[in-house]
């Protein structure tokens, strides 16, 4: 685990994971301000105003602070989604879903470096093929969601798992190399590529027969747990990288 263990008083749990956010801040400013070759620890420690060793007592290397930075951007884009299926019921749907998640990656773009693997911005992490693990560990799960979708007929069911990772894989990251090519005048906002990507994938997973509105309101219990187990998993990750410095989840005691 990157972040240190160490004896403290208390009331100083608190400051570290301030401090923290104060450091992931700064590096994700810089990462994106210069690249990931040309950011050094002492830069990030100038621009959070602490000691470079300050970050080493969070951190054990340049590596590791990246991995949180990662990490910390991946849980609030999971928790944003969470958010937005809570607020508005009818989009608890595959293409909703994707929808939001689209929507929620347009506008990091520290994800979406990592996601089209951005030289400029990742630099050598590029040719090391840094991947996240969080994929690998939620396919098993989203086999399980898409199965749950077949059996109240929301998706047409000769699409195997593999299929519909193809489907989504390429209108999300085509969506995101795309606008990157684009003259600004042509680009639509982040919220419509949501929309557009959400659409998509309705269209193209639609089942022949319109679903009832029990199937709908199961599918749309799948939807939010589906959900809820990639937060888990992306908090346990986040949790690796800061331990005892994570910030509390909205509605848990500090």
């Amino acid at each position: 685990m990157g972040a240190a263990a160490t004896t403290r008083r208390p009331g100083t749990a608190q400051r570290r994971a301030e401090r923290a956010e104060r450091i992931l801040d700064a590096g994700t400013e810089l990462v994106l301000r210069w690249g990931y070759d040309k950011t050094t620890i002492d830069d990030v420690a100038r621009l959070a105003g602490v000691a470079k060793g300050t970050i080493y007592l969070h951190w054990g290397s340049r590596e590791d602070l990246f991995a949180a930075l990662m990490r910390r951007d991946r849980a609030e884009m999971i928790g944003a989604v969470r958010r937005r299926l809570r607020e508005d019921p009818s989009t608890a749907t595959l293409p909703g879903l994707f929808g939001h998640l689209a929507h929620e990656i347009h506008r990091r773009p520290l994800l979406q470096a990592a996601m089209v693997q951005d030289s400029a911005v990742l630099g050598k992490l590029v040719a090391r093929k840094q991947t996240s693990t969080t994929t690998p560990e939620m396919v098993v799960p989203f086999g399980e969601y898409l199965a749950t979708l077949r059996e109240h007929g929301m998706v047409r069911d000769d699409l195997s798992v593999e299929d519909h990772l193809t489907v989504i894989a390429a209108v999300l990251h085509g969506s995101l190399v795309s606008l990157r090519m684009m003259p600004e005048s042509l680009r639509v906002s982040d919220e419509r590529a949501g929309e557009l990507i959400g659409d998509t994938l309705a269209r193209a997973f639609a089942a022949d027969h319109p679903p009832s509105d029990a199937a709908r309101a199961a599918c749309a219990d799948a939807t939010r747990e589906f959900v809820d187990q990639a937060y888990a998993v992306a908090r346990a990750k986040l949790r690796e990288s800061l331990g005892d410095d994570l910030p509390p989840e909205e509605g848990e005691p500090s």
